[in-house]
């Protein structure tokens, strides 16, 4: 499960954990838990949560990164233009963004 976001926050990280459940979180804590069926989890597991979507998040900054460069890319003329002139356009630039944001 991958978050859009930069820092990931306690909500985040219980909605994680009880996908299902429905509670309140306010200023970092819950203040409500509303599902009488699903245990609710502790401060601790909910804080081990958030560093582990946090490192999650984190491990995937090179493919951020590389998406943004690969979207701004047309790839399709490239190509095309390729295919037509018996160029290395494309190939090229794909090696280029790999290596400016390699995999970890």
């Amino acid at each position: 499960m991958i978050f859009n976001r930069d820092s990931i926050d306690g909500a985040t990280a219980l909605a994680s954990l009880t996908p299902n459940a429905e509670w309140a979180f306010r200023n970092g804590q819950v203040t409500e838990w509303k599902s009488a069926g699903i245990t609710q989890p502790t401060q601790a597991e909910i804080d081990a949560e958030v560093i582990r979507l946090q490192a999650e998040y984190d491990s995937q900054a090179y493919a951020r990164k590389r998406k943004a460069k690969y979207d701004a890319l047309n790839q399709f003329e490239l190509i095309s233009d390729d295919s037509i002139n018996g160029t290395t356009t494309h190939k090229d630039a794909i090696t280029a963004i790999k290596a400016e944001f390699p995999k970890p």
